[in-house]
């Protein structure tokens, strides 16, 4: 069992100095994380790495809600979708016509989209939603990968599946939901 398995356990427990000791252990993974995603917006993005990161923390640990984790991977999952929400919540935020923003559907390349237009980052969020109901495991891959910057063997690990399989699901992922993106243009 890794020390953040035990720290998160000790959490669980409500031990005393618990949730202090996990964040030096995390910080490293979850600001490499958050780099990565901040390295593909936008240079006029007001959000920095490390305001994602301690935000990331605060809400998967300093929340009032009582939070279980089976695993490392399990949390580092759990801190992947946190990105994923705080950086819609931003899009939106920045998207609303009191900030100059309007709706406006793009037809998107995930492979090589960069996080510029907030209505990117919806575009795709809306479409992940509905793959999120049709294929859970796509759309955890997808959260991985575009959202948290897994490399594939990295979200692969985090799925428990080969790469070779996380490369099939990428492929038919991102194949449904550009389509699926394209239709609400």
């Amino acid at each position: 069992m890794s020390d953040v398995t035990q720290i998160l356990a000790q959490i669980e427990e409500c031990q005393l100095g618990a949730t202090e000791r996990l964040f030096p252990l995390v910080y490293d993974e979850m600001r490499k994380m958050a780099a990565r995603q901040m390295a593909v917006e936008s240079s006029e993005h007001t959000l920095e790495a490390t305001a994602l990161v301690h935000e990331v923390y605060l809400r998967l640990v300093g929340s009032q809600a009582e939070q279980t984790w089976n695993s490392r991977g399990h949390f580092f999952a759990a801190a992947s979708e946190a990105m994923r929400r705080i950086l819609v919540e931003h899009a939106r935020r920045k998207a609303t016509h009191k900030r100059g923003g309007g709706y406006q559907r793009l037809a998107v390349d995930l492979d090589t989209l960069q996080h510029s237009e907030a209505d990117e980052i919806l575009a795709v969020h809306a479409a992940l939603s509905a793959l999120e109901k049709r294929n859970p495991t796509a759309a955890r891959l997808v959260k991985y990968r575009y959202f948290a910057g897994f490399a594939n063997r990295e979200a692969a690990d985090l799925l428990g599946i080969s790469p070779r399989k996380a490369t099939q699901i990428w492929d038919y992922a991102r194949t449904w939901l550009l389509s699926e993106i394209e239709k609400d243009d």
